[in-house]
């Protein structure tokens, strides 16, 4: 067996190359991509071993064929506080279990009948907007993408405010992401102000989940089929138990908290990268005029829409909603001749990997029509893996693919998005998703055909 020492950025004797790693992200795992080839090797505080892992080939290896070997990496492992033990953070068995559950909520034929739903939130958002407006993009897709998914998921509006719900999120999301990657883990427990905070954001999101599942026990299904209904409509094959609430719970705040600011992110970025590449609006504005004519889109347009579909696949592409994957070693694995043992992290980083120009001409240009020919074809399969691989890819890659498709021929069909200050960079935030820093500033002006 090959097992060499494994080359990487040398970092600092006790901290290692955390205080680099957390000074820029994603900065530092290109370099450290491009310096060191397809294994890295650098340590986050003393004794945390950490390997970014950039080959197609291994990083199947690590999702797909090995996958048995490894748990999730630190920062899921940390997010069972905002998620708690639902699809995404839950392992083995229970993760299996769980995912069959809700799979038939994903249906293509069952995520079809919410396109309707995903339009009409678009046009009640519109209502807000007047020709002129300078507004947050970023805050309104965050809006939508919220109703939605609460429409769609769970059948009905939320009590508690839209605002308060997505800033508690925001809080929650933030608390993780500090916390995956910081030396001293401080227990929740001890009353520090970012603690106290999380608590109580965290308060606030129970209690909105809580009310959801308590008014549908009391009222029944009603036939709606949602997500909600099949969760609480659930038995276990082998003793015929229902969830509790608590484990309702969990999967409702997973797809809560991953699938309204996934989208979002997709969104805003999409707004951005239009808005800075005209001639790429001009070519979605004469798609969607020779298609749709001023009308709504509905779901069976999203094939006569390839371009639209293009814009999508290549704002994930430069902005990958989830910009690395982790996973922590479980028991003994080799991956590439290399020897891992338990507690050792892996990193597969899609943010890397789709912008490397192995795999794409001209990596950090914003080219749509890449993929309209056989691309996907033609690259190794975990080139380009917005979704994650392996049996735990996004079980709402399907359904984020159409939202993101219908929001896009719903909004660019009546308005362009300018950004509001052009002099002034938009900079990427990597917490547990990629966001626009500071939110993202446009000028709304209505479009005549």
């Amino acid at each position: 067996m090959n097992i060499t020492t494994i080359p990487g950025p040398k970092g600092l004797p006790i901290t290692g190359s955390l205080l680099a790693f957390r000074r820029d992200p994603l900065q530092f795992l290109r370099d450290a991509a491009k310096q060191h080839g397809d294994v890295a090797h650098f340590r986050f505080g003393p004794a945390r071993h950490v390997y970014l892992i950039s080959s197609p080939d291994l990083i199947k290896e690590v999702l797909v064929t090995k996958q048995a070997h490894f748990r999730k990496g630190k920062g899921l492992q940390v997010a069972r506080a905002v998620v708690g033990d639902g699809i995404l953070t839950s392992e083995g068995q229970k993760h299996l279990r769980q995912r069959r559950l809700m799979q038939p909520a994903f249906h293509r034929e069952r995520i079809a009948s919410y396109g309707e739903s995903m339009v009409q939130q678009a046009v009640s958002l519109m209502e807000e907007w007047t020709d002129g407006a300078v507004r947050d993009v970023h805050e309104d897709m965050m809006k939508v993408t919220l109703a939605i998914i609460t429409e769609t998921m769970f059948g009905k509006g939320l009590k508690e405010g839209a605002d308060k719900i997505a800033r508690a999120i925001d809080i929650g999301l933030k608390y993780v992401a500090t916390k995956a990657t910081s030396i001293i883990d401080i227990p929740l427990n001890v009353p520090t102000s970012s603690n106290r905070q999380f608590q109580e954001s965290a308060e606030v999101l129970d209690r909105a989940i809580y009310e959801i599942i308590e008014e549908r026990r009391r009222e029944g299904d009603q036939g709606r089929g949602d997500l909600l209904a099949m969760l609480l409509s659930a038995r276990d094959e082998d003793d015929g138990q229902g969830m509790t609430d608590e484990q309702v719970r969990d999967e409702v705040m997973t797809i809560f908290v991953a699938g309204h600011e996934t989208t979002a992110n997709t969104m805003s970025w999409t707004w951005y990268l239009l808005a800075t590449h005209p001639e790429a609006e001009q070519k979605l504005w004469a798609e969607l005029d020779e298609v749709l004519g001023g009308r709504l889109p509905m779901v069976a347009d999203i094939p006569r829409l390839p371009y639209c579909s293009q814009i999508i696949n290549e704002t994930l592409r430069l902005y990958p909603a989830a910009w690395t994957l982790n996973r922590e070693v479980v028991e003994p694995v080799e991956i590439g001749g290399h020897a891992f043992k338990p507690g050792d992290t892996l990193m597969m980083s899609q943010y890397v990997m789709h912008r490397s120009d192995r795999y794409f001409e001209r990596p950090d240009e914003f080219i749509p029509e890449r993929f309209a020919g056989d691309l996907l074809k033609r690259i190794p399969a975990y080139a380009y893996f917005p979704f994650g691989g392996g049996p735990r890819v996004c079980i709402g890659n399907n359904f984020a693919l159409m939202e993101a498709a219908l929001l896009l021929a719903t909004f660019a069909q009546r308005y362009r998005f300018r950004l509001a200050d052009p002099g002034k960079p938009v900079e990427a935030e990597p917490l547990i998703t990629l966001r626009p820093k500071g939110g993202l500033m446009m000028k709304l002006e209505e479009r005549t055909r």
